[in-house]
């Protein structure tokens, strides 16, 4: 069975070796079950979540804003893509990424929850999902 793990956070984080850190140890210890869950942003802990699985070998699903453009990593289907932006999208991006996940982490500089973060984290708490936080 997979294990689908969402790593979010900031797009300003910046502590790339704590995600690449958290990545290898998930990979260790639950070897080809386990999937990274990302929302695709291109900079912070999305991005990292990104890199370190794909360089780890790990399977990797995205959940762009659908305003964005679908890619081969998108869990949803391309239809739902390249709409006109509306802030909206992301926390409908947010919630399908919580609901699909079987656990939210989110990497957040010094604790500070941003808005994106928090929205994720609100819906987790809502539909009882399990989250951390790490900074």
């Amino acid at each position: 069975m997979t294990v689908k793990i969402a790593i979010i956070g900031s797009r300003s984080y910046t502590n790339n070796r704590k995600i690449q850190k958290f990545i290898w140890e998930l990979k260790e210890k639950f070897k080809n079950r386990l999937e990274i869950v990302s929302g695709g942003a291109k900079d912070g802990a999305d991005k990292y979540a990104k890199k370190f699985a794909l360089d780890f070998d790990v399977k990797y699903s995205e959940f762009p804003a659908y305003h964005e453009s679908h890619n081969m990593h998108c869990v949803m289907e391309s239809f739902r893509y390249g709409k006109p932006y509306n802030v909206g999208h992301y926390h409908r991006r947010n919630k399908d990424l919580v609901e699909y996940s079987d656990k939210v982490v989110a990497f957040c500089t010094n604790g500070e929850v941003t808005n994106g973060t928090l929205s994720a984290l609100k819906y987790s708490h809502k539909i009882e999902k399990k989250y951390i936080i790490i900074d």
